[in-house]
Order: C-alpha cells, then structure tokens, then sequence
C-alpha cells in the first residue's frame, strides 16, 4: 500500500512538475491534513496553521520545476513545513503582536512557551544562542559546527592556535548553554545540545 502510494506521488510529481493543475490538487489532497496537523501541533493556532499550508503549497507551486520525482515529496513537504513554521516561530518570538495572536489570542487552550519550543524542536532557539555569541566565537563555532571543520582547519584558516580555537569554541559552548537554560526547556535542550554537539 505504502509503495503504491509512493509511486502515485512520483508520477504527480512529474505531472506537477509539467504544470499539472490537476495533479497539484491531487498532491495537495493527499498531504494538506498532515501538514496543517504538523504545524498546528506545534503552533497551537488554527488561524496560522492554514497560513503555513497555503505558503507550503505555494512554495511547491512555485518551485515545481526543480522538484526530483525520483526523491520521497513526502519529505519535501514536510521539510519546508518545518521550515515555515520555525520561522513563523522565530517572527513571534521578536514580535509582541504576533506572540500575543500566536499564544493568547488562540482558540486552542493556551499552552507555554516553553511547550511549544519542546515540541518544535530545539533549532530555533538554538540560533538565536549562536546568535548572541560575540563575532569572533561565532565565526569559529560555525566553522567547527555548520562547516565541519577540524580545530586544525580553523587555526590555519584565522591563523591562530589550536589550542585558542577550542577554549573559543568552549566558551561558546558554555554561552550557548547559559542562554538555553534561560529561555528554554532546560532539560530537554541540554540534553539535546549535548548530545548534537559534544561528540
């Protein structure tokens, strides 16, 4: 069942990626209720969550030329979902007006703030730690984390010591810890960054 259905998508997609109206309805069908699912879930507001969903769809309309048949939609769908709706989440949290219509002004029960990122993951307020790291640690905690780069790497590349790259790179650490455990889930974001980043 699962694979027929896999193999229904992939042709759609395909019509889809012709300009098919027709199939883009047809797709739509299939994935809206699980993507407003998903987005409600972690939004908590009926109003938004079919704002994500007309803005997935739009977004697939849009880039239907560069889709790959041979890829899981499924995956894409829910990739720029999650995208969406972070972002949503990351325009609330610097908007009083958007966090007022987001957590109070809902027709669902209100639910915390600290619910809602426990349940949208980690991501989105982990940036906002990075963010607030001083420029130089930033810049050699992203090289090491986002780039991959070895602490050897980075020395080469700022020319400075190995041994500076990981004490910047602890400090980070340290910060981003701090910040977690004032404006999140302390728990289940330690234990996350931990396990993400400390390897």
């Amino acid at each position: 069942m699962a694979e027929t259905k896999a193999i229904n998508s992939k042709l759609l997609v395909t019509e889809l990626m012709r300009g098919n109206e027709k199939a883009f309805n047809e797709l739509f069908n299939i994935f809206c209720n699980d993507v407003y699912a998903y987005s409600l879930r972690m939004l908590k507001n009926d109003a938004f969550a079919e704002e994500i969903v007309q803005d997935v769809f739009l977004n697939i309309w849009l880039h239907r030329e560069k889709l790959n048949p041979d890829l899981s939609f499924k995956s894409y769908v829910f990739t720029i979902t999650r995208n969406l709706t972070f972002n949503l989440i990351s325009k609330v949290a610097n908007s009083h007006k958007l966090k007022e219509e987001v957590f109070y002004k809902s027709q669902k029960s209100y639910s915390p703030i600290e619910d809602i990122i426990a349940e949208a993951d980690y991501d989105v307020i982990k940036n906002k730690a990075i963010e607030q790291l001083p420029p130089k640690r930033r810049i050699i905690f992203e090289m090491s984390r986002n780039n991959e780069m070895s602490y050897e790497e980075i020395s080469k590349e700022l020319n400075i010591s190995v041994s500076t790259v990981k004490g910047q790179i602890s400090k980070a650490l340290a910060e981003i810890r701090t910040y977690l455990e004032t404006h999140g889930d302390v728990t289940l974001l330690i234990t996350l960054i931990s396990s993400h980043w400390l390897e």
